[in-house]
């Protein structure tokens, strides 16, 4: 390799680097010039694309406008008029800041911008292709500025091939034009592409911009959520876990009304979901977060679409429990209707939709809080309080061991209040089994249906979780202990378990040659089933901890209740349906099972009148 002395970079081809930092694709100039409009007090703007951006973009708006010097010195690099001293720096409350915008999109394309103030006579219109001297010239404008942008990395061949198809790149700029519609819904905001109008939103308030963008069929799935803290307010809405999406995309999070990505706040709210969501789902949120800007380093990356907070463990955990909180307060019981639907033979059909959650009538900030009580669980133990029902090993024994008697006896409300339709304890009407497989019973607005196997498994998920956190063993001693031969990897894998399985209630003795003794097992299995539970358990176990493997005891919990929960088919009499229905809804999350299966539906007395002719 031949030796060449070090240089300095001509200027254009250092202009031409740099701007790869900041333009990426047309996304990148449409996210940079929307910025630019918002900073200049825009009240309204206009986007138009071609060819999804990579032919011409445009964005028009109606701020203050810049006169000819500042018009030319947007241009340079590190020109702004945002930062002066490096205190300004450390409080940033604008957009744009670094000055880099301009000059990166105008190295690597042709740009025309004009621009007026309203004291101005004329608009100044600056030329600049890739980065050549610029030409000024005059003409007539309302105040504000247009920017036109075309033929991005046209001198840029080695750029301008990895672009995608023009469809693609399309929906990378609907996505960024789409944020600043959701966090400025005050701003007027129209959308052109080749020609066609997609989209042009008046400005309205909060709730009204998010149903035009929305939809009210997805706004019905969303929960508000709203907390303050010393240093941080957090507002906006999170789905339904029913309204799971099979990618991210749908994950919305502004800080300071900045559009930012953070892998730390994202894990935060899915991990507040527990086990709701179904595999593979991924939760809607939309959340804006309010912080000093002194707290938070928004400086981190040339898009600037990161941010690096002061205290990440304790956003983490506030955005967490937030979560957690605002999912507690929610029903998420669908509801049964049934409508006619055209068919080969115009049969009934069935239709489910989700619960409705009020939709406040003005912002966030309006919205009611109030969060479920649990009260009827042993805070030392973390069992249901023990009340005088009796014990056993057989199926009645397992529904009945912890139940309270005095939980269904009071009739109290299930969950929380506020705008939800209250709902009396289910089960303290009658109750019957459908093909031993589901419950049913009245409540107070209509017809309420169990899946017995589920609801049984949330209930036992819990109870596991528990006996984990306490610590405490309460298993049920086996009159004659059994010994059980297992392959290798299971053998192994009981000794790996050992503790986590005698928290759980199993007494288990491990000998050589992959032989274990079990003397005892949790009182929610059925003596004569020790074998094939425990065996089943580490069968699911190892297809759990392929996903999570970290996840000890959340997939040994799942495990365990999955495999020793009533089965489809297993008949109930009357106390052990009341039972049950006690116990699942004195847990925490009634509503799905451990693995994100809906538990209970609901028939309103509405659509069952509407369906007999009572209407």
């Amino acid at each position: 390799m031949i030796r060449r002395p070090i240089q300095i970079l001509p200027e254009q081809i250092a202009n031409k680097i740099a701007a790869g930092e900041v333009v990426q694709r047309p996304e990148s100039v449409v996210k940079e010039l929307l910025e630019n409009a918002l900073d200049a007090g825009a009240t309204r703007i206009v986007v138009a694309v071609k060819e999804g951006g990579i032919k011409m973009v445009q964005v028009s708006d109606d701020g203050s406008g810049m006169d000819e010097a500042d018009a030319l010195a947007s241009f340079l690099r590190h020109a702004t008029s945002k930062i002066v001293t490096y205190e300004d720096l450390e409080e940033i409350r604008t957009f744009g800041f670094r000055g880099e915008a301009l000059a990166s999109i105008a190295a690597v394309a042709q740009v025309t911008m004009k621009t007026r103030r309203s004291e101005d006579d004329a608009a100044t219109v600056v030329r600049i292709h890739g980065g050549n001297p610029p030409r000024v010239t005059r003409e007539g404008r309302e105040h504000g500025t247009t920017v036109v942008v075309q033929n991005l990395f046209y001198n840029v061949p080695a750029r301008r091939k990895f672009l995608k198809s023009a469809t693609t790149e399309f929906r990378h700029v609907y996505d960024a034009v789409h944020r600043v519609a959701i966090s400025y819904p005050e701003i007027g905001l129209e959308f052109i592409s080749d020609e066609d109008q997609i989209f042009n939103l008046p400005p309205a308030p909060f709730p009204q911009r998010l149903r035009e963008v929305f939809g009210e069929r997805r706004l019905e799935a969303l929960i508000p959520v709203e907390e303050t803290a010393d240093l941080l307010t957090v507002r906006g809405y999170i789905g339904k876990p029913t309204f799971g999406q099979k990618s991210r995309a749908n994950q919305y999070l502004f800080l300071n009304r900045r559009y930012i990505v953070s892998r730390n706040i994202n894990h935060a709210v899915f991990s507040a979901y527990e086990n709701l969501l179904l595999k593979g789902t991924f939760p809607f949120f939309l959340l804006f977060l309010d912080i000093d800007p002194r707290r938070v380093d928004v400086n981190v990356h040339p898009s600037k679409m990161e941010a690096k907070f002061e205290d990440e463990q304790g956003v983490y955990h506030f955005i967490a429990s937030l979560v957690r909180k605002s999912l507690a307060s929610a029903d998420f019981v669908p509801s049964l209707s049934i409508r006619p639907e055209a068919g080969a033979a115009g049969e009934t059909g069935l239709h489910f939709t989700q619960r409705q959650h009020a939709w406040p009538g003005g912002t966030p900030s309006d919205a009611a809080w109030n969060f479920p009580a649990r009260e009827m669980i042993d805070q030392r133990t973390g069992e249901i309080m023990p009340g005088g029902a009796p014990g056993g090993t057989g199926l009645a024994g397992r529904l009945l061991g912890n139940i309270d008697e005095r939980f269904a006896a009071a009739g109290q409300t299930v969950g929380a209040t506020g705008d939800r339709t209250p709902m009396s304890v289910p089960g303290s009407g009658p109750v019957w089994q459908v093909h031993s497989k589901y419950i049913l019973t009245p409540v107070e607005n209509g017809l309420m249906i169990v899946d017995q196997h589920v609801a049984h498994e949330r209930v036992l998920y819990e109870k596991a979780l528990r006996r984990f956190g306490t610590g405490l063993t309460t298993g049920q001693q086996l009159l004659f202990p059994r010994t059980i031969q297992l392959l290798p990897s299971d053998y192994a894998l009981v000794e790996e378990l050992l503790k986590e399985l005698q928290q759980l209630g199993f007494d288990i003795k491990v000998f050589g040659k992959n032989t274990v003794v079990v003397e005892g097992v949790p009182p929610d299995v059925k003596v004569g089933d020790e074998e094939r539970i425990l065996e089943e358990i580490l069968t699911l176990y190892k297809e759990y901890r392929r996903d999570s493997p970290t996840a000890v005891r959340d997939n040994l919990a799942k495990s365990f209740s999955c495999r020793s929960a009533v089965k489809a088919g297993d008949p109930l009499n009357d106390t052990e349906m009341r039972s049950l229905l006690a116990q699942l809804f004195a847990t925490t999350m009634p509503y799905v099972c451990p693995h994100g299966r809906p538990v209970v539906l609901r028939i309103s007395i509405d659509e069952l009148d509407k369906r007999f002719g009572r209407t």
